[in-house]
């Protein structure tokens, strides 16, 4: 079968669809809690530990958050985590070649991005059951 403009002209749309398909709504995870009593050294080390297992690399680290950015091939992700001691929060704040769009307020992202932030959620879940 030969393939002629028209049926790539076509094509085009249903590509367009499937690519589409890629990105998911970005919404922020809800607040992780931290264990009653729990210094604020000892949830910035299960942050960091967290971030570091899953390959993210921590920066700008303050007494109340620190950054970490994700460096996959040549995709590029970039967080916020703010923590206090009741509870941590992980914000979006920029990325490359992620698909990232907002429009109307609605957010989306490569549905990948979403599958890394639940992975770094359930390791600091984990962090800090380990270190209270």
């Amino acid at each position: 079968m030969r393939c002629t403009r028209r049926h790539l002209l076509l094509l085009i749309p249903l590509l367009m669809l499937l690519m589409a398909f890629r990105q998911a709504p970005l919404i922020d995870p809800p607040p992780i809690d931290v264990p009653n009593g729990m210094s604020l050294d000892k949830v910035a080390k299960a942050v960091e530990i967290s971030l570091i297992r899953r390959g993210w690399e921590p920066s700008n680290k303050t007494a109340d958050g620190m950054d970490g950015t994700l460096h996959l091939r040549e995709h590029m992700a970039k967080i916020h985590i703010g923590y206090d001691a009741r509870s941590i929060r992980i914000s979006y704040v920029a990325s490359t070649n992620l698909k990232y769009e907002e429009a109307n307020g609605n957010r989306e992202i490569h549905k990948n991005y979403l599958g890394w932030i639940q992975n770094l959620v359930t390791d600091i879940r984990a962090n800090l059951v380990l270190l209270a």
